[in-house]
């Protein structure tokens, strides 16, 4: 049966969202704050698709390793900048327990499975809706490690052995010729062929190509939504305010929130508390010319494990740029999170850190700073299905959750939820429903 779905959210996963349900045959009203898609955290992020890199944040060494970076100054991977603010203080509590072995393991296995089943999706969506122009790449990823001992852990910690390859230092730089600057420091790494590389922002505009194409796809622009109110177990309408300041009903047959940090200020006048913190990351975006040396930057996508940064090559018919994002920061300030503050101090760090690595790859004072606010749950899966408290509104479903993996899993979330909706599928986690195979057979 034909659904009209409204979707709040214009990031990569209300998009995502959007296209699986307009090719299962729905009709979608996507509502967004801003005049155009992804111009928040979908904007400027790391541009990986590392599907077999999807380890929750929460982890049995964390909390360790956490005290040493905060003592590392604006290099740290992690910054903590403790508030008065009660959800904070829950989330930050609801982390640390989620910090020991065995609930690494639960969640890395739901993360993984959910990230091999986006693979799959991405490819179909890729191949049979012709999308282009995203600066899609299949070259691989090689994760980097300065220290032997941390190399063999990586290698013992190995998800999918048969496509995590381990190199010594000396292939690391005959597979990844840039990373020569870096031999005196290299241990080694581990390369992963078929991990991939895209810029999420271009996929966000080409996805919407797609859906404007197929006449079933409405987009409410620059319009910003009040807090949720349900009647007799469904939200009927939403209150929505535009940019010239009218304000008018929207009437809801079925809702999916996708709107990453505010689902929760929009859901708790229903009674649902949703335990996500936005954890800020940094990135900047460097223009590389045509004729770009091999030996100057990277063409396969690399992770420095030490440091904790990425880079990617994005590279389309039209340009080709590097995109280096890092650090995570804890403690949210700005009252408007639509635009959240540069830290000059992080950007100059981040930026001596790229020079450090590739110093022939451009001049990293002229790269482009972003900042985006990463919608993260504390034991690291979305949050994917219908409400679990007594109560909820039928008509309502929540794609939230997906951390600094928004890109990675977006095209399996918005899969699993237009399935879900298609087929009636029982309220619950959509993570319940993704195959055990997937994971049992990486050995979780």
């Amino acid at each position: 049966m034909q659904r009209h779905v409204t979707i709040i959210g214009g990031g990569v996963i209300g998009l995502s969202s959007a296209h699986a349900l307009v090719r299962a045959g729905h009709c979608v009203t996507l509502i967004d704050a801003h005049v155009e898609v992804a111009r928040e955290t979908s904007h400027a992020n790391g541009g990986q698709l590392s599907y077999r890199y999807v380890a929750p944040l929460a982890d049995s060494g964390v909390p360790l390793q956490a005290i040493k970076w905060l003592l590392a100054g604006n290099e740290a991977p992690l910054r903590l900048r403790p508030r008065l603010a009660p959800s904070q203080w829950r989330w930050m509590t609801q982390f640390l327990a989620a910090c020991h072995q065995r609930t690494h393991r639960a969640s890395a296995a739901q993360m993984l499975a959910l990230a091999l089943h986006s693979q799959q999706i991405m490819t179909q969506w890729r191949v049979q809706d012709a999308l282009e122009e995203f600066a899609w790449q299949q070259r691989g990823k090689l994760v980097i490690h300065r220290d032997s001992a941390a190399l063999d852990r990586a290698a013992a910690a190995r998800v999918a052995p048969q496509d995590q390859q381990v190199l010594d230092a000396r292939q690391c730089i005959a597979l990844e010729s840039s990373l020569i600057h870096q031999q005196p420091h290299l241990s080694g790494g581990i390369f992963s062929a078929s991990d991939e590389t895209a810029d999420c922002h271009a996929f966000c505009q080409a996805l919407e190509r797609k859906l404007q194409a197929s006449g079933r796809y409405t987009r409410l622009a620059s319009t910003r939504v009040a807090p949720l109110s349900a009647h007799d177990g469904r939200i009927a309408h939403l209150e929505l305010t535009r940019a010239d300041g009218r304000r008018e009903r929207h009437a809801v047959d079925t809702l999916i929130i996708a709107a990453g940090n505010h689902a929760t200020e929009l859901v708790r006048p229903l009674g649902i508390r949703l335990s996500l913190q936005p954890l800020k990351g940094y990135s900047l975006t460097l223009p590389l010319p045509a004729d770009t040396p091999k030996t100057a930057a990277p063409r396969i996508s690399v992770t420095d494990a030490a440091r904790k940064v990425v880079y990617a090559d994005l590279d389309t018919r039209k340009s080709r740029q590097l995109r280096v994002a890092a650090m995570v920061d804890i403690g949210h300030r700005e009252s408007d999170s639509f635009h959240p503050a540069l830290d000059e101090k992080r950007i100059a760090a981040l930026r001596q850190l790229a020079s450090e690595t590739f110093p022939d790859a451009g001049d990293f004072s002229q790269a482009t700073p972003w900042a985006g606010l990463r919608p993260s749950t504390p034991k690291g899966p979305p949050i994917l299905g219908r409400p679990q408290q007594a109560g909820r509104p039928d008509n309502l479903w929540l794609n939230v959750g997906h951390g600094s993996l928004g890109f990675t899993l977006a095209c399996a979330s918005g899969d699993l939820i237009a399935r879900a909706i298609s087929h009636e599928t029982r309220p619950g986690t959509l993570l319940d429903t993704l195959p055990d195979h997937l994971a049992e057979q990486l050995g979780f």
